[in-house]
């Protein structure tokens, strides 16, 4: 049980989308938006790592076609919040700057992402620690995860919001959001291509 959250720690709290989102948001719209855009990664999660551990995964990735197009959706979603984060406050309004990721948003984006159904694949098929109870190990990996997962993402959240709260100047704020975006989309091209050459 501990090396599983040893590894949940490793896995999730290095910097990511996820987190760099959370961050991102923090730093552009402060703590609500952020911590509504956590939920829903949340709830997100849940929905992902019930769907890995019931098999439900297995059978969409089974379809030649449904890794493309997740992939294709999870990148698009992601430039799509990468943009909110990076112009939030401005007036260009095809990103629809005024209004912040939310709840709906952090929901969305977990059941696209392929990474987060290899994440939860990794954490259920590995670290057995009840043999012959799956689904009470099952339940009790979920606890476990988010146990650790809530305190990294909060924290996250408040390194974002402490930059905020700087009362920079508007072109360093600016600057702030477009480096969180364009940190998460950094994290997204490396997780993609570790992906590709994993194959």
């Amino acid at each position: 049980m501990l090396a599983f959250a040893i590894a949940v720690v490793f896995m999730i709290g290095s910097p990511g989308p996820g987190v760099l989102s959370c961050a991102g948001i923090g730093a552009a719209y402060g703590w609500g938006p952020a911590l509504r855009f956590a939920w829903g990664l949340c709830i997100g999660q849940l929905l992902v790592f019930f769907a890995v551990a019931a098999g439900v995964d297995a059978l969409v990735f089974a379809l030649p076609w449904a890794r493309p197009i997740l992939i294709a959706a999870s990148f698009g979603f992601l430039m799509y919040i990468a943009a909110k984060i990076a112009f939030a406050g401005s007036n260009l309004g095809f990103v629809g700057a005024s209004s912040s990721p939310g709840f709906a948003q952090g929901f969305w984006l977990q059941p696209i992402n392929p990474k987060a159904y290899a994440v939860c694949t990794a954490m259920i098929s590995g670290f057995t620690f009840l043999p012959g109870q799956y689904w009470v190990e099952t339940i009790t990996k979920f606890a476990i995860l988010n146990v650790i997962w809530w305190p990294l993402h909060v924290s996250w959240i408040g390194v974002g919001v402490v930059l905020k709260r700087l009362d920079l100047a508007p072109n360093h704020q600016r600057m702030i959001n477009f480096a969180m975006a364009a940190a998460m989309l950094l994290a997204v091209a490396i997780a993609l291509w570790q992906g590709t050459t994993s194959r």
